[in-house]
């Protein structure tokens, strides 16, 4: 039989993480662990990161809610049942975390969960150097510590502060760095307004030679983003918007808007599962795709860098937000040289 139990945890950020949605000083997350009741040893382990103000899953309730979900499932027969008993299409991150734990358990290969290059050690992943919101000498800093320590992409997150000091940042990379030596991409949240608003700050950021922007304008305005995506000026990739969007209108949101690229975050969206689905979906459209961490510790990092190491990887991911916590799960994962890769001789940290 299969027992089931769940621990929360606390992430603390280095320092106050900033969007132009707000400033973050902690992140809650959830461990949910499967263990074989005849055989202890045999267990599986899994995050449900919901993202507060994100996640379609984010609820007062939300532990009450997964506390009874792991009671419903305390002395399974079949591990393979579990995901039959309940709907939790509307809880993603559970969605994730159990995904993540049942691939766990069935290999009990300590977090190993996917057989290819990554888990072994044997290759390695490009992700960009995520650059956070402040004034103009704390981005700055950042950019010089990134580009420093051999990223050659570079993700500046916009929208927060005084427009033409974000520009003065972008700015101060191309002064320095061509768009051969240093790929930048964007992030706004969501900030721009719809309409003149974001049509002209991307206008005048396509001056610097800008790789792509995510989610420029607020999500659900379908018409006004499709509107933005047919006249850019700097690939647009669809962040926010996918989020609660179930399969059955993944087809027409991609046909409506036709992003140049989409972001595919596991803990907002459902999982492996419906990643993999937006993938093919978006493939099947000549729609760009990179995956990308939703400040998930550790144990949900390694799990989508080892989905997304089952693919051709084209650019470089989104994966580099392990080293955002003071009090992260110790692991294998490392980053060096702009890639994260697993490194068999580190341990994992106790989580239960």
């Amino acid at each position: 039989m299969i027992n089931i139990e769940y621990k929360k945890h606390i992430l603390r950020f280095n320092f106050p993480a900033k969007t132009s949605r707000g400033a973050m000083d902690v992140k809650p997350t959830y461990f949910i662990k499967l263990t074989d009741t005849e055989n202890p040893e045999w267990f599986g382990v899994g995050e449900c990161s919901m993202l507060p103000g994100l996640s379609i899953d984010d609820d007062v309730n939300y532990e009450i809610y997964l506390a009874s979900f792991c009671q419903s499932l305390m002395h399974l027969q079949d591990i393979k049942s579990i995901d039959e008993l309940h709907d939790i299409s509307n809880f993603p991150s559970i969605k994730f975390g159990l995904e993540m734990a049942v691939r766990d358990f069935q290999r009990n290969k300590n977090k190993k969960l996917f057989s290819n290059g990554f888990a072994e050690g044997e290759i390695r992943i490009p992700i960009n150097g995520l650059v956070w919101m402040g004034n103009k000498n704390f981005m700055l800093e950042q950019v010089k510590t990134k580009i420093e320590k051999g990223f050659d992409c570079i993700k500046i997150k916009v929208g927060a502060i005084n427009f033409d000091e974000e520009l003065e940042v972008i700015k101060s990379i191309r002064d320095t760095f061509s768009s051969d030596e240093i790929t930048i991409r964007l992030d706004a949240n969501g900030a721009f307004k719809p309409g003149s608003d974001a049509q002209e700050k991307l206008l005048r950021l396509s001056e610097f030679e800008i790789h792509s922007i995510e989610q420029p304008i607020m999500a659900k305005q379908w018409e006004e983003m499709a509107a933005l995506c047919a006249q850019t000026p700097i690939p647009i990739a669809l962040d926010e918007e996918l989020i609660g969007v179930m399969p059955d209108h993944r087809n027409q949101l991609l046909d409506m808007i036709k992003p140049q690229h989409i972001i595919l975050k596991p803990s907002l969206i459902g999982g492996f599962t419906d990643a993999k689905d937006w993938i093919e979906k978006a493939e099947s459209k000549d729609i760009g795709w990179w995956v990308t961490s939703a400040l998930e510790s550790n144990i949900g990092l390694n799990a989508i860098c080892q989905f997304t190491a089952n693919y051709d990887i084209k650019m470089p991911q989104g994966l580099g937000t392990g080293q955002l916590y003071h009090n992260n799960i110790d692991s294998p994962l490392t980053i060096e040289n702009g890639e994260i890769y697993y490194d068999n001789n580190k341990d994992w940290g106790k989580v239960f």
